[in-house]
């Protein structure tokens, strides 16, 4: 027997995250890659496994510390002749989500998500864009009292509890403090510290600083007929309460044009007749993602973050997309997509996708994007309006491709046409800027030797 000390291992690029869970306690036995407590950032959820087997003397750390890699989480009494497992990016814990999660985003396509209390609310004199993020997890000093399953009502609904007073015995915060508060901040009398401390607010008709909502309609829907109800999933719930905010805070126009694919279909159908013993199936999201590089080298301001009165100018390509998978959306990201060609990033495309399915991706394959693509093309539609992955500034959404007559100036001829639905930032881009880059990337679609120049 022999002490020894876990801790956790590499978590990608994340600085700090925050402990939602503890699945283990003093005297539990676990084995080896045994989950021992959860852990969340701002677009993804995940696990942390114990590398070797044995007994559980002493946590070291407790719900809402922050932890990083390296962080000790607990002392085990480890048996002896059990082979340690290396704490390698590899042995590191898949997302539950959802990142956003690009993540992320989180997620990016519009969805429904379950009612939460966005950081909004901002007064006129307090700008949205020089405001850090809400954590609810973040600790500020002792942390409140409150049951496990009140916090975790809390981080659903968004709500901090730094910033509420408990009614319950000793200030003990109870879950009706939480429906409370919840009740007042979407009736526009309360504001979150997102955006100030804890307040009455002003109207929005008549300070403009609080959405003065009415409250969420509390409804007994089993009385009307059969119900069943579901726990929303983990990643549902992170990448809701992202898109929730992005989606209030960020100022959303969609430009929508049409791009001429029908050239560009034929030759992915030679490419994927040519290479069919390598195994790699080009699919046109790889050529937009390569147009989309052209475009956001020929517009830069579509590939920045707005930082306060200031704009980030990235001079890399990490694109995101979102994937579907059982548990919801996520958004892997497509490190250096201005290195890679076509085969290449078709190739990245279908490992990242599997991953995704498969729960596997880790925070580093989620975090890092300067632009976004949410493809409804295998599905149907004409057209939609993605919500931006913030802090990018702009999000593209295609729809399914279909033949349309169009005039040549002889005659109508058949095309096969792609729908391009643009998302930008108004606060960054202007309109005209954003038909400009909807037409050039349809200009680049059309006749793709245009990426070379």
């Amino acid at each position: 027997m022999a002490i020894i000390e876990i801790k956790v291992p590499d978590i990608g690029d994340f600085a700090e995250v925050s402990v939602i869970e503890l699945l283990v306690k003093p005297g539990d036995t676990v084995k080896a890659e045994q989950s021992l407590i959860t852990v969340e950032s701002d677009k993804a959820s995940m696990e942390i496994p114990s590398s070797h087997a044995g007994v559980v003397k002493e946590l070291k750390i407790k719900l809402g510390d922050k932890v990083k890699e390296g962080s000790v989480v607990l002392l085990l009494d480890a048996q002896v002749g059990v082979v340690a497992q290396a704490q390698a990016p590899a042995a590191a814990p898949s997302p539950a989500q959802a990142q956003a999660a690009p993540a992320q985003p989180a997620p990016v396509a519009p969805a429904a998500s379950a009612p939460v209390v966005p950081p909004v609310g901002a007064s006129a004199s307090s700008p949205a864009a020089e405001l850090p993020a809400h954590d609810p997890m973040a600790p500020k000093g002792v942390l409140p009292h409150a049951s496990p399953s009140v916090r975790k009502f809390a981080r659903e609904l968004g709500v901090p509890l730094d910033e509420l007073k408990g009614s319950g015995h000793k200030g003990r915060i109870t879950e009706d403090d939480v429906k409370n508060f919840t009740k007042s901040v979407m009736a526009g009398s309360a504001r979150t510290s997102s955006m100030g401390a804890v307040s009455g607010g002003a109207s929005g008709a008549s300070g403009g600083s609080g959405l003065n909502l009415l409250p969420w309609p509390k409804v007994d829907f089993a009385k009307f007929g059969e119900v069943e109800r579901q726990e929303l999933s983990r990643i549902k719930k992170i990448s809701g309460a992202n898109l929730h905010r992005n989606w209030v805070m960020i100022p959303h126009v969609t430009n929508h044009d049409i791009a001429d694919i029908t050239e560009l279909e034929a030759l992915r159908v030679q490419l994927n007749k040519e290479n069919e013993k390598s195994g790699i199936k080009v699919t046109m999201l790889a050529f937009v993602i390569k147009a989309c590089v052209a475009a956001l080298k020929k517009y830069p301001d579509f590939n920045t973050s707005l930082d306060g009165d200031q704009l980030v100018y990235k001079k890399y390509f990490h694109i995101g997309f979102a994937a579907d998978t059982p548990n919801g959306l996520v958004v892997p990201v497509l490190k250096n997509a201005d290195q890679k060609g076509i085969l290449q990033i078709s190739q990245d495309l279908a490992e990242l996708s599997k991953k995704a399915r498969d729960g596997k991706l880790s925070p580093a394959e989620m975090t890092g994007g300067t632009f976004s693509i949410s493809s409804l093309g295998g599905i149907g539609g004409r057209f939609f309006h993605p919500i931006i992955n913030a802090p990018e500034v702009a999000i593209l959404g295609l729809s399914k491709s279909f033949m349309e007559p169009v005039w040549n100036g002889k005659e109508f001829a058949p095309r096969l046409s792609l729908p391009l639905s643009l998302s930008y930032d108004h606060r960054v881009i202007d309109g005209a800027a954003a038909a400009r880059f909807n037409a050039y990337l349809g200009q680049v679609l059309g006749d793709f030797r245009r990426v070379m120049l």
